[in-house]
C-alpha cells in the first residue's frame, strides 16, 4: 500500500487573498474553513480525496526568510505557456528572478505573498 498526497497545507499571512488567488489559478473552489481561519480550497466537485490534492491555507505569522523548502510547479490545460503567463500576471502574480539564465522553458513567478511557483511549459489535459 502506497500513500498519496491529499492536501497541501501552506501557512500565509492573509488566507482570503491567498484562497481567492490559487482559487483562480487552479479553478479550485472553497471547501471549507476552520476556527484557527484556515480555509480548504480544492477541485470542484472533487473536494478532499480526489485525484488532486486540495490547499489548507493557513494563517501563519512567522516571518520567511529565504526560499521556501518546497514551491507548486503549475501547468495551463486550455490555452498555451504565454497566455496562461499573461492570465497569471493579471491575477496578481509577479515575475521573480532566481538566478535564471532565460533559456528555461519555465516561467518562475510568485503569487501575491511572494511565494515562489513555476509556471511549466507542457500543457495538460484537463481533469
Amino acid at each position: 500500500m502506497a500513500c498519496r498526497i491529499s492536501e497541501l497545507v501552506i501557512d500565509v499571512a492573509d488566507p482570503e487573498r491567498l484562497a481567492a488567488f490559487w482559487s483562480e489559478v487552479l479553478g479550485y473552489v472553497e471547501l471549507g474553513r476552520e476556527d484557527d481561519g484556515s480555509i480548504e480550497i480544492g477541485p470542484p466537485g472533487a473536494g478532499f480525496g480526489g485525484p488532486q490534492p486540495t490547499l489548507v491555507l493557513s494563517p501563519g505569522s512567522a516571518p520567511r526568510s529565504g526560499k521556501l523548502p518546497l514551491h507548486l510547479d503549475v501547468s495551463a490545460t486550455d490555452r498555451d505557456q504565454d497566455a496562461e503567463l499573461a492570465r497569471l500576471l493579471a491575477l496578481g502574480a509577479r515575475p521573480v528572478d532566481i538566478g535564471q539564465t532565460g533559456t528555461e522553458s519555465w516561467h518562475v513567478l510568485a503569487d501575491p505573498e511572494g511565494n515562489e511557483f513555476c509556471l511549466l511549459r507542457t500543457r495538460l489535459q484537463p481533469l
